[in-house]
């Protein structure tokens, strides 16, 4: 089948990320439609001829995708959408039936996976929802219509007689190996892709795992199946980026990346010896690693690490089941800055049990340690989350999933209110950036790392335009 692959426009002129568990919007990053690359290569693999069409990263508008669609006529049309941006997502779905109505619209989204009547019931020009396990589930999609039989697919909902109908969930990958490279050449370049800040590019994201076995109660991916990439692996992806494309960074995307310690001292060695010079960041819990792991990542090129601290408080930490303590985080940011790591660390304001007392020991936390960067959230009950349970318990009425935003309240906790909560996020913003000693810090980072000047000045203009005019409102 001939296929087209959708990374919707921006919002309101706004990139937006969607990536699972990060399906929100982010003024201040651009990151490349990773898992439809992925896709792309394994249609292609299954015999399908397909096209990407990324108007998020080239700033295009939904002009392109009539364009587009009336030069390539496919069968089937297949994007990701996210929760916040889902009518203007949908205007994919409309735009691709206005050209030719059996053009069959697919769309992906991790975080309603448990809402396919609502996504369905309010997407009148969307086919196929694909719930959970892309990797699995949309190459089957295009293979069940090639022949004529989508119902039989597992992980999707579509609509039969007036009806919503949901299979079975999806299997997951077993062997996450297996995945071929994926298809980058359906992107004109790397050229539009930064996080934070544009430095450091040619710059890509990379899934070298997926899924967490950990079961904080507020995160989409608690408890989702761990699939795992081989150094092997990795080094060939990453050593085919650099040879195609001469990628400079890359952030392994990975909800949990160290948590196997061996494959991550084997993935260093590898680098080591590979000498692609290629600088890299990570994303991991403050419990999976200490001062030798950390030095040992630097030394493969490792320049950051962000650690979801989440709360400065125990009592807050042990309500969620974050299964860590605020001694870890402590220590986690003090080594990874001995390792001259950056340190970039997320924190959720409003989990159960929040007042003003664990808001207060949240900013000295922040105080005391000083994290290069830091990103205030506020808690938001995604729907098949344990937060969401304990927020509306067994009401049947549904939430408007349009409001999820990270950065605007929409529950509060017994003691605070949204905008209690709201105000909270701003003074902890204020805390970090009114501090003369976490300025003192990041220069001493600087003068030690003078390779991040380029960065540190870009990112003092974001803080700059993103809290002094845009109140972090769309940025995290």
């Amino acid at each position: 089948m001939k296929v087209l692959l959708v990374n919707p426009p921006r919002f309101n002129g706004i990139p937006v990320i969607r990536e699972e568990r990060c399906e929100i919007t982010e003024r201040y990053s651009v990151l490349e439609p990773y898992s439809l690359l992925q896709i792309g290569a394994m249609l292609r693999q299954q015999g399908d001829e397909v096209a990407l069409l990324d108007m998020n990263g080239f700033s295009l508008e939904y002009g392109a995708l009539d364009a587009a669609v009336r030069g390539h006529r496919p069968d089937a049309v297949m994007f990701r959408f996210t929760p916040t941006t889902f009518d203007w997502d949908m205007r994919t779905a409309a735009t691709v039936k206005a050209v030719d109505s059996d053009i069959v619209t697919a769309g992906i989204c991790w975080t309603l996976h448990t809402m396919p009547e609502a996504v369905l019931g309010e997407s009148p020009h969307l086919d196929y929802y694909i719930q959970q396990e892309y990797e699995v589930t949309a190459p089957a999609l295009i293979k069940g219509l090639n022949e004529g039989a989508p119902e039989q697919v597992q992980g999707i909902a579509f609509r039969q007689e007036g009806k919503i109908m949901m299979t079975p969930p999806a299997t997951p990958l077993e062997d996450y190996d297996a995945l071929p490279l994926p298809a980058y050449d359906l992107l004109p370049s790397l050229d539009p892709y930064f996080v934070t800040a544009p430095a450091g590019r040619p710059y890509t994201i990379m899934y070298t795992s997926k899924g967490c076995p950990f079961r904080c109660s507020f995160c989409t991916v608690a408890g989702t199946p761990l699939k795992m990439r081989s150094a092997d692996s990795i080094i060939k992806e990453l050593t085919f980026l650099k040879e195609r494309y001469h990628l400079r960074t890359a952030s392994f995307f990975d909800e949990t990346f160290t948590f196997d310690r061996k494959r991550v001292e084997e993935l260093c060695r590898r680098l080591n010896e590979e000498r692609l010079n290629i600088q890299w960041y990570c994303n991991t819990r403050t419990q999976l690693v200490d001062r030798d792991l950390l030095r040992l990542m630097r030394e493969a090129g490792c320049r950051g690490v962000s650690f979801g601290i989440e709360s400065g408080s125990q009592r807050i930490l042990d309500s969620v089941g974050k299964k860590t303590t605020v001694e870890q985080g402590r220590l986690a940011v003090k080594w990874a800055k001995e390792a001259r790591l950056k340190t970039f660390c997320s924190f959720i304001l409003g989990l159960p049990g929040e007042d003003w007392s664990t808001v207060q020991e949240t900013l000295d936390f922040v105080r005391e340690t000083l994290p290069t960067s830091a990103q205030f959230n506020v808690a938001v009950p995604y729907p098949g989350t344990r937060f969401y349970e304990q927020v509306h318990g067994q009401s049947e009425q549904t939430i408007d999933f349009r409001r999820l935003y990270q950065d605007e309240a929409v529950v509060g906790t017994e003691a605070l209110s949204p905008q209690d909560l709201d105000r909270a996020r701003e003074m902890a913003y204020r805390t970090l950036y009114s501090s003369g000693r976490w300025w003192g810090s990041n220069i001493m980072h600087v003068l030690r790392e003078p390779r991040d000047l380029n960065l540190a000045i870009r990112y003092a203009l974001k803080i700059a335009d993103n809290y002094l005019l845009h109140r972090m409102k769309h940025a995290h």
